[in-house]
């Protein structure tokens, strides 16, 4: 596993900056995916050169933007969730009081109900399964554009100890075939975007640096 992979689905987002103690927006929301650890909007500085991944909060838990996570991952499988007309994606299992009791569609890490047509609720599931069935995560990684990955693509980069996306909690789940609906941000925490599922990456996938 890369180290940037291992560390996305590790590493511990919207908690506080030891670097940065006392001052405004130091939670931790950002990952870099040179040094392979969060940080905070304070540390951005202190990676210029370095490709810099957005975390958001829905639900007291975090996700990354479809449109950014699939520059660097096949997310092919991974239900995703519709926050503020835009797609995410949960980077790690949410928690459950009890098992399912319904029979259904259900993740085949963790047991989440899932839509049908989806086989995990999260990045870190999908990565778990195929390395338990012994496969090359090779396989699903991309090479991606540093370029996508600047400081200067962050819009209303908000990170104020509150659950910014909680207004949009009963929006439905982003699912079933998907086709090319495209959404347009109305502003909020997914400001000026524009969401496409056929922008998915076609073809085998080049393997990601190990960095």
């Amino acid at each position: 596993m890369p180290g940037w992979l291992g560390g996305l689905v590790e590493e511990s987002f919207f908690v506080g900056c030891g670097l940065h103690e006392g001052r405004r927006k130091n939670e931790k929301n950002i990952f870099c995916l040179g040094c392979c650890t969060s940080i905070c909007p304070h540390c951005a500085p202190a990676h210029p050169s370095h490709p810099l991944l957005q975390v958001r909060r829905y639900v007291y838990n975090d996700v990354v933007r479809l449109d950014d996570l699939e520059k660097l991952i096949d997310c092919s499988f991974v239900q995703p969730y519709t926050i503020n007309s835009a797609k995410a994606v949960f980077l790690k299992p949410r928690p459950q009081s009890r098992p399912p009791k319904v029979s259904g569609n259900i993740c085949l890490t963790c047991d989440r109900i899932l839509q049908d047509g989806f086989h995990f609720c999260s990045l870190s599931c999908k990565v778990d399964h195929i390395m338990l069935r012994g496969e090359d995560l090779s396989s699903i990684l991309f090479r991606f554009d540093e370029s996508d990955f600047t400081v200067s693509h962050f819009e209303c980069l908000r990170v104020d100890g509150t659950d910014p996306l909680d207004e949009d909690r009963n929006s439905p789940g982003g699912g079933g075939g998907g086709g090319r609906t495209k959404h347009k941000s109305g502003g909020g925490f997914f400001p000026q975007m524009v969401l496409s599922l056929s922008n998915r990456r076609k073809g085998a996938p080049r393997r990601s640096p190990m960095s």
